[in-house]
């Protein structure tokens, strides 16, 4: 039956026409050699981590021009191959939404720039899943696809090890040339080991260790299905052989979220598997994890000792402790998959008619996890077994620790967020822009740790719709040829379904998809588990679909090519412009590259504004300069600076630097009015930045003490009464910090600062209240005398304890 329906299917697809790869088609073959490429090259570049800055976009448009140059050649094969008939050509049709939704979103956009930047990886996103729907086409493409991810993985976790183990120049060596290094040493991958209050954690690739652990996840239930899918001795071994180094890693990266998620993927996981495949996998799950906790406190000894002192001696001793441990583990591996498996296969065959069998194993995994949890989170011992550092991780892995209450902290604020945009949400890079509007405490999070929540604010309720249901109709389909489908069918496209449901699930508590990388081998996954259909042809008969589909993907792509390397050149021009100012003090040297940056990127906040260098800052700078020397031509760069830095808030209007740069501007031309009220009216803005409560309480006195020379005592007393006014919610806000439950961090400092209490002490002093203003100044002076502000703060504080007669 399945071999008629192959029969079927094939000489269907020859008849309508539909996209399909022939293996020898070269457009196939530069399909399939791109997706090598980037799978080896994108998690060099900090995983093309979507940063929001000019330092993280180069790499991210860089993929950008890539994905637009195979998008063509797509185009182009689907004007003569293409038809509306199987539902993965629906699905490349449905696929476009997103973007779409992304550039609805633009009218509300929070950020120009980040919400620009969205939209371009949303149709490198697009792109990769027709490019997962074209190479499943064939069985070789989906091999290939299958073995590029499971090599380029391995590289990465490998890459992770020699940098634990003391090699981190050889691994510098290996991938420096083409990787993103650290610019003051390049063979040197930054923070491939992070530390934090944790100690040192394994990051590899991402400079940051929960994703590394969403990474490791995916790979080693990935390999745990190589292992237990195969027969040959050949074929499981370099799997094998890469599940202790893998285990240890996922131990390194000391992440508690993916330790929790593991268990939930992998009973997702045993549920598609047969029962004899369910018996092997927790078998051989469980042999690799032991052999790996048998060696864990070694490695971790070896790799922390290493990171203080190298020693070649101790790497090797780390490596072969390692090889051994990861050798025993593959020859029993082996063992059992080529002598028990075959047996657990026959016995399994006599109950293949109960079905409720292969929920049973499932239901009872459940039931050790139990067991397991309560003996490693219990006073039993077992967790003793463990490296000090990984057992304190799990000690603490409860909802009353403060990652989880912060993580309840972001979920919370972004719905509030997210309230306020609820149909379209506020564009891509809304929660990065829109956060500090409207957080509970003072922490500091450009990413919601929630890709749907982080979704949501970005896309809205509309967006997230169309995202969810797109999502949902792969599973469906790729669920419904999975029933229908035979063993050696359903084994070529489950490794998709393991990575994809991996990566879908760890997201949800933290910002993995942020990485473009993670993004597009999501997207890929998901176009390779769309798996060709072998039912009868959709049903759809538009006949202009064939023509205008192919030649939309084909204008998209073009004006994304051009839009990209437009910007790619212009990081290039800024990244000149730096170095330039490194060397040189000439301002039209410095300018030169600097201009043409802005011209092909108009608006960038970092060329602007916000950069290591910027225009509005050169150009203030030159206007100072200028104002003994010549007033005219002081003007004239001021006034330039006020048109871009204009530019800019039209197009960043909740930027907290553009805020800061507009006071400043106000004040420098005496427009002090202009610049409290701007001051005064962001504070609900940005009401955890103690800077423009500082800020405004000092244009109240100050522009109090103009009144107050025009005996104007009615606006005296109501700008000194602003001014308690900025301090009592300042206080206000506090005491609702000492609401924080007990193991959640507060975040950034936010308390009453020696600028806000000469302020306070001031309104206090003059009203004659000298009690109250040196109770105010008083515990904000300190020895440091050679601040400014404190010198002020004493001198008030004397004058006082003086008026007390003290």
């Amino acid at each position: 039956m399945s071999a008629s329906k192959n029969t079927y299917a094939a000489s269907r697809a020859k008849a309508t026409g539909t996209i399909s790869t022939d293996s020898s088609s070269i457009i196939f073959w530069i399909l399939a050699s791109f997706t090598g490429l980037f799978l080896f090259w994108a998690p060099f570049q900090r995983a093309l981590f979507n940063g929001g800055s000019y330092d993280f976009e180069r790499s991210i448009y860089s993929a950008s021009i890539w994905s637009s140059t195979i998008l063509v050649l797509v185009g182009i094969y689907a004007i003569f191959r293409f038809k509306l008939q199987e539902q993965s050509d629906l699905l490349t049709i449905l696929v476009l939404l997103l973007p779409l939704t992304y550039i609805v979103s633009l009218s509300n956009a929070a950020s120009h720039y980040l919400a620009i930047n969205k939209v371009y990886i949303q149709l490198l996103y697009a792109t990769f899943f027709i490019l997962g729907i074209f190479l499943t086409k064939n069985k070789r493409g989906t091999s290939i696809a299958a073995g590029l991810l499971m090599v380029s993985g391995y590289l990465v976790v490998m890459f992770g090890l020699l940098y634990w183990l003391g090699n981190g120049n050889f691994a510098g060596h290996l991938v420096g040339w083409f990787a993103i290094m650290d610019a003051a040493n390049p063979l040197v991958y930054r923070d491939a080991i992070m530390t934090d209050a944790n100690g040192l954690r394994l990051t590899s690739v991402f400079q940051y260790a929960n994703t590394y652990a969403a990474f490791l996840m995916a790979f080693i239930l990935s390999g745990l299905f190589f292992i237990v899918k195969s027969r040959k001795w050949l074929s499981i071994l370099p799997h094998a052989l890469l599940m202790v180094p893998m285990i240890v890693s996922f131990w390194l990266t000391l992440s508690r979220g993916a330790l929790v998620i593991l268990p939930v993927v992998f009973l997702i996981i045993l549920f598609f598997l047969s029962f004899s495949r369910q018996i092997l996998s927790l078998i051989q799950l469980a042999l690799a994890f032991a052999a790996s906790l048998l060696i864990l406190e070694k490695i971790t000894d070896i790799g922390t000792q290493l990171q203080t002192k190298p020693s070649a001696a101790l790497s090797w001793n780390g490596w072969w402790v390692l090889l051994s441990a990861s050798i025993v583990f593959a020859v029993i591996s082996i063992a059992i998959q080529l002598f028990l498996a075959p047996a657990l296969e026959r016995f399994a065959e006599r109950f293949k008619e109960r079905r409720w069998l292969q929920f049973a194993l499932p239901v009872a995994a459940i039931v050790l996890g139990i067991l397991g949890a309560i003996l490693l989170f219990g006073d039993t011992g077992v967790k003793n077994i463990l490296p000090e550092n990984v057992k304190t991780r799990i000690e603490n892995i409860n909802f009353q620790q403060h990652s989880v209450l912060e993580r309840g902290t972001f979920y919370m604020d972004a719905i509030k967020l997210w309230k306020d945009y609820p149909v379209i949400g506020a564009g891509g890079g809304a929660w990065a822009a829109l956060y500090e509007k409207y957080q509970n405490n003072p922490y500091t999070s450009r990413q919601a740790h929630n890709f749907a929540l982080q979704y949501l604010v970005e896309a809205g309720a509309l967006g997230f719709l169309v995202f969810v249901l797109f999502v949902v109709a792969v599973f469906y389909f790729y669920i419904r040829s999975y029933v229908r489908s035979n063993t050696e069918a359903r084994d070529q496209h489950f490794l998709f379904f393991i990575i994809t449901v991996s990566l879908l699930v760890h997201s949800m508590i933290d910002f993995d998809l942020s990485y473009v990388y993670m993004g597009a081998v999501l997207f890929l996954t998901l176009g390779l588990m769309v798996v060709k259909d072998s039912s009868k042809p959709l049903s759809i008969k538009i006949g202009a679909v064939q023509k205008v589909y192919p030649s939309v993907l084909i204008v998209i792509a073009v004006v994304v090519f051009y839009l990209t390397a437009q910007n790619v050149s212009a990081n290039s021009s800024y990244n000149q412009a730096l170095e330039v100012a490194k060397t040189s003090k000439d301002y039209n040297t410095i300018v030169a590259p600097l201009d043409k940056a802005i011209s092909l990127h108009p608006a960038h906040p970092d060329y602007l504004l916000t950069g290591q260098l910027s225009r509005i800052g050169i150009l203030l700078q030159v206007s100072n300069q200028l104002k003994t020397q010549d007033a005219k031509k002081s003007d004239e760069f001021f006034n330039q600076a006020q048109s871009l830095l204009d530019q800019l808030a039209a197009k960043e209007p909740h930027n907290r630097m553009v805020v800061l740069e507009q006071i400043y501007m106000y004040q420098q031309k005496g427009k002090q009015q202009e610049a409290l009220d701007l001051a005064r009216s962001q504070i609900s803005n940005y009401p955890w930045y103690i800077d423009l409560y500082e800020k405004t309480a000092a244009l109240d006195i100050e522009m109090s003490n103009q009144f107050r020379e025009k005996k104007d005592l009615n606006e005296t007393n109501k700008l000194m009464n602003d001014v308690l006014n900025t301090y009592n919610e300042v206080l206000q806000r506090v005491e609702s910090l000492k609401n924080l439950p007990k193991g959640q961090l507060q975040g950034r400092e936010f308390a009453v600062t020696p600028a806000l209490a000469v302020n306070v002490g001031q309104v206090y002093f003059m009203r004659g209240d000298y009690v109250t203003a040196a109770d105010t100044m008083k515990p904000l002076i300190t020895d440091q005398l050679d601040d400014q502000t404190m010198r002020v703060l004493v001198r008030w504080y004397l004058a006082a304890l003086q008026k007390q007669g003290v």
